[in-house]
């Protein structure tokens, strides 16, 4: 029949199937969840010793793995006491790299961990484990390197662990990962409409944003060190998070205005959507657009944008060229507009 499905209480004429094959049971139970170690990774850090299939060498080419639980292919496997793997000599003139995994092998019927060994080369390569449904699954717990000449093994840690699962929430995405594990991914899905829908990570920095899902987030920017501050709907920022602690926004300044805004201190400042780290200085790209040719100034020209190293800061300042330099930027002719735009590494974590 060209469709079977299963399972089902009964058989059926329609493709409908009750019994499940080992065959059949791999293709539906894999796509459960990846080959992991069946452990949670929700801590800062670890104690290699004292996690499942912990290993080490004894008597030169023996391998001992502790006991643990995984999940390879479809099948669920469990190790309940130290397990030796022996790992055959190089007599050889070239290295060899060999792998450790755990193989859930279907014709065989069980899941077990077998050593797998590589071929001497001036540049081994260590084998790519077997992924072929209905024979042989593998799953890499060690890399092995295997010297020439029998010399003494170096064995790394090559096992992917599980992660807590992703949840989502339709508001107060913030005080819920306050009671999640350390390792979490949130998504806010904002059925008040009051944000855009985001990504966060619960982590062992603590909590951050790492990116927005839906629309950018609108921004009223002001200006400051200025004799006078266009009207709200000339001052418009769209922002979003694109990666945790990273920034992306672009900004309109509008002098609608018959007369010059003018800069009358240190510095002309923009306000930001985030405050900027100041752990370097960070840059920006914009343009004013004088088509009017107010202030005597050219139609287009160059801004550059710097908020200085030192403390974490809320404004960037703006300058403009002059030859080879950068001078603090006059102003905003009458009847122009400032754009400026830039990604920048913001103070989440107060640094």
């Amino acid at each position: 029949m060209a469709e079977v499905s299963y399972p089902f209480s009964q058989a059926n004429a329609s493709g409908g199937t009750e019994m499940v094959s080992q065959i059949q049971w791999q293709q539906m139970a894999h796509l459960w969840g990846g080959d992991r170690v069946d452990f949670q990774l929700t801590s800062g850090s670890y104690d290699a010793a004292a996690l499942p299939f912990a290993w080490k060498v004894i008597n030169g080419r023996t391998i001992t793995i502790d006991p643990g639980n995984a999940w390879v292919g479809g099948f669920y496997y469990q190790l309940t006491a130290t397990l030796s793997v022996d790992i055959d000599p190089n007599p050889t003139d070239k290295a060899r790299k060999d792998t450790v995994v755990i193989r859930a092998d279907v014709v065989k019927g069980s899941v077990n961990i077998v050593a797998v060994k590589g071929q001497p080369s001036i540049s081994p390569i260590a084998p790519q484990p077997q992924r072929a449904p209905g024979q042989k699954w593998e799953m890499v717990l060690l890399e092995v390197d295997v010297p020439a000449a029998n010399g003494a093994l170096s064995v790394y840690s090559r096992a992917s662990f599980d992660l807590p699962r992703a949840v989502t929430t339709p508001w107060n995405t913030r005080s819920t990962a306050d009671f999640v594990p350390r390792g979490s991914f949130l998504y806010d899905l904002d059925v008040d409409g009051g944000d855009s829908q985001y990504e966060a990570f619960n982590g062992r920095d603590g909590y951050m944003v790492t990116r927005h899902l839906g629309k950018a987030r609108p921004f009223t920017p002001s200006l400051w060190g200025v004799n006078n501050q266009p009207a709200d709907i000339d001052r418009v920022c769209r922002w979003r998070w694109i990666a945790p602690n990273t920034v992306h926004f672009n900004m309109k300044l509008k002098n609608s205005s018959p007369a010059d805004i003018v800069t009358n201190a240190w510095y002309m400042q923009a306000s930001l959507p985030q405050p900027a780290n100041g752990k370097t200085a960070q840059i920006f790209d914009g343009y004013i657009d004088n088509p009017q040719g107010g202030g005597g100034k050219p139609w287009l020209s160059q801004v550059k944008g710097i908020t200085w190293e030192g403390n974490a800061t809320t404004t960037v300042n703006l300058f403009t060229p002059a030859g080879d330099s950068l001078v603090v930027l006059q102003g905003i002719p009458a009847h122009s507009t400032l754009h400026l735009s830039g990604t920048y590494e913001s103070d989440v974590f107060s640094e």
